[in-house]
């Protein structure tokens, strides 16, 4: 069998009998871009074959698409620049901060009212006439402390006579309330006072980023917080390609124990950063998507995407947090978001309790967009949500020069209306590798104002200018000249491009219309949208509008949530009135399948325009054609 080396990572791998780089490369958790999930189609993971032979479809700008390229002899394989990930570019601040008034939000649990607690208690040690058994003594003193006698766990028979007589008697008691027990249970006794040290850490499992905090559970306050790349994206870029993974043998299991593995790291990291030890960790709230919390549990996804689209659990009972591998306190458990539908998660479900407008009036739009974008309407009275699948064009996926948030990717384009030349700023202000989701909507927007592109998202071809032309695969624009790009390519914008992310915009547009009509209601009823999620908050809102992405409203029903499920997450670990109002939400959401409705074809197809075939539907964008 022949050995593969990746460069610049210096990583070996002793590939399979057949074994295309790219799946070995997955194995050993290097990352080549392949947002088709290694089906052939998207052309994003080229490689370059620096020794050795090998077998392989080449690409037209040079190198090899990684998912045909299978070994003949020992290989050193260099990964090129737009497949590396730096995490530095997560950790960046957002171009909009979350609205005034969703600030608020983070004040709602002021006294926090966590399910996990420790109590300190100084109890009389036995003597003959007092001889009670050591867990009826501690049950006692709980009774009378908190007004409850509570269960306790049996292992921890184990060690409590040497735990209460460590320190005469002196002891801290780890108490939970579960969700599903009328009592307490009693977790953990430690020797000694440890109440005052009691910590949780609240976790967004996101398909691309994992964002996590640390949070104080007796005052509250975050102390420490960071992100990471989810490595799972190395095995898929979008939840479907993971599915799929995760049907291989032994493939469910590699893909649980690497995100485990990643949490569990930035656990520690937080804990580094605020100066205390994993094990003061007596919880971890975590909040992802429906195939996120399968695949993080262990949980059979196949059947999420197959008809009639089955979770396995929607309610997820908590776990001791050490049988996930997470380096946490011995009784400390783990906490799910609760879900709703295969494609509607315990993200969306957070991010309304953290938001709070299912307890207010204004009818309210709840939009995440993302590969498998997410739409919710209502208020106090009702909840309704859906889930579009947009496709991985707004993270890039099926854009030639597409690429996720990372240093190097465009994230902001203005096209001079003169001269017909680009302005763009990059991540990290680095040379461009490509070309992210901001930027990409950017870009669109302003070939659209500038009259490059009409309205079926079709380039002119009367202009005679450098930078529009007919390429290998049809008209593009230059948005990077190869010498000044990162890849040494030029970086372009194609007419398949544009219809991709039309397509993408058109899916979220036609589950606004469909979703409120279902419920009675018009896009022009909707009194407050709320754009959730980290791409959301570098989203530039009028650019958004000019291509049909969002309704035409008054700016100033438009709010930024940020992530509103990482927060959402931070509420439940806070306070036990969250995390039961996370329940009600999602008892109470009722979950549209757009497919199924009648209108919702018709509605997809009149949206395949910029910004849509009915122009009165966008006054705004209207006025700035005419002018």
């Amino acid at each position: 069998m022949a050995r593969i080396r990746f460069l610049p990572f210096e990583v070996e791998v002793e590939a399979e009998e057949g074994e295309n780089v790219l799946h070995a490369a997955m194995r050993v958790g290097v990352h080549i871009n392949a947002s088709c999930g290694g089906a052939g189609v998207c052309n994003k993971c080229r490689v370059f074959l620096e020794e050795g032979r090998a077998r392989g479809e080449e690409l037209p700008d040079g190198g090899y698409k990684a998912c045909t390229l299978v070994p003949d002899t020992d290989l050193v394989v260099r990964v090129p620049v737009e497949s590396h990930l730096d995490r530095r570019a997560l950790l960046r601040a957002p171009k909009r901060r979350a609205t005034a008034w969703l600030a608020a939000a983070e004040l709602r649990a002021v006294s926090p009212e966590p399910a996990f607690r420790r109590v300190f208690l100084e109890l009389p040690p036995p003597d003959l006439s007092d001889n009670l058994p050591d867990l009826r003594r501690l049950k006692r003193a709980l009774r009378e402390r908190t007004g409850t006698e509570p269960e306790a766990e049996w292992n921890l028979l184990r060690s409590l006579p040497h735990v209460l007589r460590e320190e005469n008697f002196r002891v801290t008691v780890g108490l939970y309330d579960h969700p599903e027990r009328n009592l307490p249970v009693i977790r953990q006794v430690w020797p000694g006072d440890r109440s005052g040290r009691g910590l949780a850490a609240a976790v967004d499992i996101g398909t691309t980023t994992l964002c996590a905090e640390l949070v104080d559970l007796r005052e509250g306050r975050v102390l420490a917080e960071t992100s990471d790349y989810n490595p799972q994206i190395s095995y898929g870029e979008d939840v479907i390609s993971r599915i799929e993974f995760a049907r291989r043998e032994k493939g469910l299991a590699l893909l649980s124990e690497k995100v485990r593995d990643r949490v569990g790291g930035l656990i520690r990291e937080l804990c580094e950063k605020a100066g205390v030890a994993p094990e003061d960790l007596d919880l971890v709230s975590l909040a992802g998507n429906t195939v996120m919390t399968h695949l993080f549990l262990g949980l059979e996804p196949r059947f999420l995407r197959e008809s009639p689209y089955v979770p396995v659990a929607a309610f997820y009972p908590p776990v001791p947090a050490r049988e996930l591998g997470l380096p946490v306190a011995e009784g400390a458990m783990a906490e799910f978001a609760p879900s709703v539908a295969s494609y509607v998660g315990g993200d969306i479900v957070a991010g309304v309790v953290a938001t709070g407008f299912f307890e207010e009036e204004p009818l309210t739009l709840f939009i995440d967009i993302g590969t498998n974008g997410e739409i919710v309407v209502g208020n106090r009275d009702f909840l309704a949500c859906a889930a579009c699948s947009a496709g991985p064009a707004f993270e890039g996926g099926g854009i030639r020069h597409g690429m996720r948030a990372t240093s190097g990717a465009i994230e902001a384009v203005h096209i001079n209306p003169h001269t017909l030349e680009p302005m763009i700023l990059t991540i990290g202000g680095k040379r461009a590798k490509g070309i992210c989701g901001s930027g990409i909507i950017a870009l669109l927007a302003n070939l659209f104002l500038t009259g490059l592109v009409d309205r079926s998202g079709k380039y002119r071809r009367d202009l005679d200018h450098p930078r529009l032309r007919e390429g290998r695969d049809g008209w593009e624009y230059v948005v990077v000249w190869a010498e000044e790009s990162a890849t040494g390519e030029d970086i372009v914008f194609t007419e398949a491009d544009i219809d991709n992310l039309i397509r993408a915009k058109g899916a979220m547009f036609a589950g606004y219309q469909t979703l409120l009509e279902s419920v009675g209601l018009s896009v022009e009823a909707v009194e407050r949208v709320i754009l959730a999620g980290n791409f959301g908050s570098y989203l530039d809102l009028e650019q958004a509008i000019t291509i049909g992405l969002l309704p035409d409203l008054p700016r100033d029903r438009f709010f930024f949530a940020g992530n509103s499920s990482l927060l959402g997450a931070r509420l439940m670990a806070l306070s036990r009135k969250y995390r039961e109002k996370a329940v009600e939400v999602a008892r109470m959401m009722t979950h549209f399948e757009l497919s199924a409705h009648p209108g919702y074809m018709d509605y997809y197809m009149s949206a395949l325009f910029l910004p849509h075939t009915n122009i009165e539907f966008f006054p705004s964008v209207k006025e700035k054609l005419e002018e």
